[in-house]
């Protein structure tokens, strides 16, 4: 008798307010803690850029992300980095190559300074994949903190050890929802799509480009970890990152939760329904 159970091989999350929750007003502090710490190492190398004018061209940065971001592309953390230089000093300083390893380092501190807090229900669901047997892997995008920090921060947290695989936006030059981002976890995985199961809290990033990549999909439809202040600005780049240039209509989650205790129990639902193939 054949078996019409669609089985699950790997499973894929979201990072930020799935797995990470933010601090409301934290995006801000960091924005000034990566100024700071830029104009010290600016300062080391003779150039001196006060952090008001660094703290300016940091948030001048959001037009020229947004216009890279909707075609689903990315930038990396030394164009960030250059951007900002140039805006703040009028054009007057390029950054050099040997630079960027410091500058890069300096800006992308913040996050440790200034850390997110972990999903209480994060390490639950990891360990219980692991025991499982499923491979786990996790898809990012990122903002001002490039994929390398996050790494850092993810072994920091003990969650680093779980991942099979782990992808940053910044890493592969294309951003969710571009389903190629997916494509790129799936064939480091080296599983097929539609035995891959994506877990993650935007509509849009998570549901819609993990569905058009072949994916199934958990939606986290919850409010906590959010930053309301940031939110609320419609200049900052987690405004800019969650505008939805996609239709409504097309966006429908194979299952939804309202936090990861309940995924357990969406992934065992899941693995028992009927294949659609």
């Amino acid at each position: 008798m054949r078996d019409n159970r669609h089985p699950i091989h790997a499973v894929t999350l979201d990072l930020w307010e799935t797995l990470l929750f933010e601090r409301e007003g934290y995006d801000a502090k960091r924005s000034q803690i990566r100024c700071r710490n830029l104009g010290r190492v600016l300062g080391e190398y003779g150039i001196s850029i006060p952090d008001e004018k660094l703290l300016h061209a940091l948030k001048a940065m959001g037009p020229w992300l947004a216009g890279i971001w909707d075609r689903n592309d990315e930038v990396t953390c030394a164009d960030q980095i250059r951007f900002i230089v140039k805006v703040a000093s009028g054009g007057s300083v390029e950054v050099k190559e040997e630079w960027i390893d410091r500058l890069g380092e300096a800006y992308a501190s913040a996050i440790f300074e200034v850390p997110p807090s972990l999903n209480p229900d994060a390490l639950s669901l990891l360990g219980w994949l692991k025991n499982r047997g499923k491979k786990i892997g996790l898809v990012s995008n990122v903002g001002r903190t490039p994929g390398f920090a996050l790494r850092g921060l993810l072994e920091a947290e003990g969650l680093a050890e779980y991942f099979d695989v782990m992808v940053f936006s910044d890493e592969v030059g294309v951003r969710k929802p571009d389903p190629e981002i997916f494509l790129v976890v799936t064939r480091k995985l080296g599983v097929e799509p539609d035995s891959i199961v994506h877990i993650g809290d935007d509509l849009g990033s998570d549901v819609w480009g993990a569905r058009n990549a072949g994916l199934r999909v958990i939606h986290l439809s919850s409010s906590a970890g959010h930053d309301p202040l940031a939110e609320s600005d419609p200049t900052s780049l987690v405004s800019i990152s969650r505008r939805k240039p996609y239709g409504q209509r097309e966006i429908t989650p194979d299952r939804t939760i309202m936090s990861l205790s309940g995924a357990a129990k969406a992934l065992e639902s899941l693995e028992d329904m009927p294949s659609s193939t």
